[in-house]
């Protein structure tokens, strides 16, 4: 483990590129391995949720190299010929990456064996297994649908028209993946619209998608077995790995940071429409289309934030973004309320009791419930001056050094290792634009 610890540092300033987004990155390797061709991406993340990715594809058949840094070449196998893996595919970190993975095996004729680390193996795979075997797929895991599970992918699927329970892209995209190998149209209903990258990305390879709203949500049809084309992809900059720069420069005095190539995607930008109701400079400069994605800069300057009620069906659009957001709630003016948390209680660790816990370990008044989150700001520094427990979560941790930047004595993080898994130059980046975050 890595202790880390974040002081107190003047307003930052600077432009930078954080790394590629890790969503379009996973769903870029995998599409690119069941094209014909070749598929030649550029600002790849090289996470170690994305490398674990990458080998799964090379497990499953693929061939995929590295040209450079960012720069990728993933060379297909076409819809129904991905091999079978001769051994277990450890996935670490990366539950985004195993659970499409699932997909993709389920309508093969291949038995594909997952497992990853003490995260992810605590987390639950049945919602995704559900609908995977209505498919024709055979899905065994253990207690609860958790890691080590086995995929015996079938080769006669059938599609199905499915209606998520929760709203989550993670499922979503599982089943859209098994569909490409699946004859005839699946259908996904989803009562709220959750990030639409598989979609854009199915479209940009060539896939026969449609997307229409219905009064039952919006309904995804996939037409089944179609002949994907070797693409290049542009990556940009994940808008959730921004969310750190961007709340670190909102909550100093005299902060000017500009976060060039972010990804704009509508289903992904709930932060910045929350931060600028809380009173956040954010000026969006040079908007653009990177391979159907919605690009631009971000200039942010540090300003006066106060409290507000963020509603709960802006949760889908933000998810990944609450550890930041309450941070800066932390520190903003008044009572902020953020409702629709549930899905956190489920993700990399149990983040909203995460978040609680970190909160008040540096003096900030805190209440989680079921599904929401209460923070107390005092519109002042906090006081600081705790130890946070990441439980292997890379959101929290970045999350709490950003916290550091803005309290009265310095805070603690006991593991920096999980922001390997999304943000492998975190802190170095940081501590360029003037942040002061060191081993300790």
């Amino acid at each position: 483990m890595t202790r880390l610890v974040s002081e107190a540092s003047g307003p930052i300033r600077g432009r930078v590129r954080v790394p590629g987004d890790k969503s379009i990155s996973h769903r870029a390797l995998m599409l690119g391995a069941l094209a014909v061709g070749e598929t030649r991406i550029e600002g790849l993340l090289e996470g170690e949720d994305v490398l674990r990715t990458a080998a799964a594809m090379r497990a499953l058949g693929a061939t995929v190299t590295q040209d450079g840094k960012g720069r990728w070449r993933v060379a297909g196998r076409g819809i129904g010929g991905l091999a079978e893996p001769a051994d277990v595919i450890d996935m670490g970190n990366a539950g985004t990456g195993t659970r499409l993975l699932m997909g993709l095996v389920a309508t093969h004729p291949i038995t594909a064996f997952f497992t990853g680390d003490a995260s992810l193996r605590g987390r639950p795979m049945e919602r995704v297994a559900a609908p995977l075997r209505e498919m024709g797929a055979t899905i065994t895991a253990r207690d609860g649908g958790r890691l080590p599970l086995a995929v015996i992918g079938t080769a006669t699927p059938v599609p199905i028209r499915y209606r998520l329970p929760v709203a989550s892209a993670q499922i979503k995209s599982a089943i859209l993946l098994a569909g490409l190998n699946t004859p005839g149209e699946t259908s996904v209903i989803e009562p709220e619209p959750t990030r639409d990258h598989t979609e854009l990305m199915l479209r940009h390879f060539g896939a026969a998608l449609a997307v229409e709203e219905t009064a039952e949500g919006r309904l995804i049809r996939l037409q089944g077995q179609p002949e994907l084309a070797g693409r290049a992809i542009a990556v940009p900059a994940d808008p959730s790995s921004a969310a750190f720069p961007l709340v670190a420069a909102l909550l100093r005095e005299g902060a000017d940071v500009t976060l060039s190539d972010v990804g704009l995607n509508p289903h992904r930008i709930g932060l910045i429409a929350t931060l600028r109701e809380m009173g956040g400079s954010i000026e969006i400069l040079d908007r653009r289309d990177a391979a159907g994605e919605p690009v631009g800069d971000l200039r942010v300057r540090g300003s006066r934030l106060q409290a507000v009620e963020v509603p709960a069906a802006r949760a889908p659009s933000m998810i990944d973004e609450y550890p930041i957001l309450a941070v800066a709630a932390a520190c903003a003016e008044g009572r902020t309320v953020m409702r629709g948390l549930g899905e956190l209680r489920v993700k990399e660790s149990d983040r909203l009791a995460a978040i609680a816990r970190g909160l008040a370990a540096c003096g900030v008044t805190v209440e989680a419930g079921t599904d929401s989150l209460v923070v107390e700001g005092a519109g002042a520094a906090p006081r600081g001056g705790g130890t946070v427990e990441t439980a292997l979560d890379h959101r929290i941790a970045m999350a709490f050094l950003v916290l550091g930047m803005a309290t009265e004595k310095p805070v603690a993080i006991d593991d920096g290792g999980p922001i390997e898994t999304s943000f492998p130059d975190f802190v170095a980046l940081m501590n360029g634009l003037g942040a002061r975050i060191a081993a300790g």
